[in-house]
């Protein structure tokens, strides 16, 4: 179980930034493997899940509760926001996809397919999704997605 927890936090700490694994997972969180592989494959807290971890590449995918404790450390976060403009709030956070249009701000450093937390001009959690688009073409396209949501807040 240490083992597993160090390897998660880990995890996190690569894929969102220094010392968000710990903030995220602590010591009582519940981690369930994949009875096919014996690998990790779901970590829970308090019977919620927080996250899960990906068998194609390695990495997290996060649940809006995740989303939530990511937003709340920003500061140690290094590439996962995409702010979108606040009369589309409400549509992605009923799932709805982000388009490259609604976008006002992403982080420089999103690449495609990387893990993002779609916030509010408020910096409220809306969703959580992948990244079609880098940070750099989110912000300059006009058209297209530019995040695939995968989990809505209010879903």
């Amino acid at each position: 179980m240490e083992n597993a927890l160090r390897q998660i936090r880990s995890v996190a700490d690569y894929q969102f930034g220094k010392g968000v694994g710990a903030a995220l997972f602590p010591d009582n969180v519940e981690i369930a493997y994949s009875k096919a592989t014996g690998r990790i494959r779901y970590i829970s807290l308090n019977g919620d899940r927080l996250a899960t971890l990906r068998p194609t590449d390695g990495m997290l995918s996060l649940s809006i509760a995740a989303a939530r404790v990511v937003a709340e450390k920003l500061a140690l976060v290094v590439h996962c926001f995409v702010t979108v403009r606040q009369d589309v709030a409400k549509y992605i956070a009923e799932g709805g996809d982000v388009f490259a249009v609604h976008v006002v701000k992403a982080d420089e450093e999103i690449r495609a397919k990387d893990e993002v937390i779609a916030l509010s001009e408020k910096d409220e959690v809306l969703a959580v999704g992948r990244a079609v688009l880098s940070g750099a073409e989110m912000t300059a396209f006009k058209t297209g997605v530019a995040v695939k949501v995968r989990h809505g807040s209010v879903s």
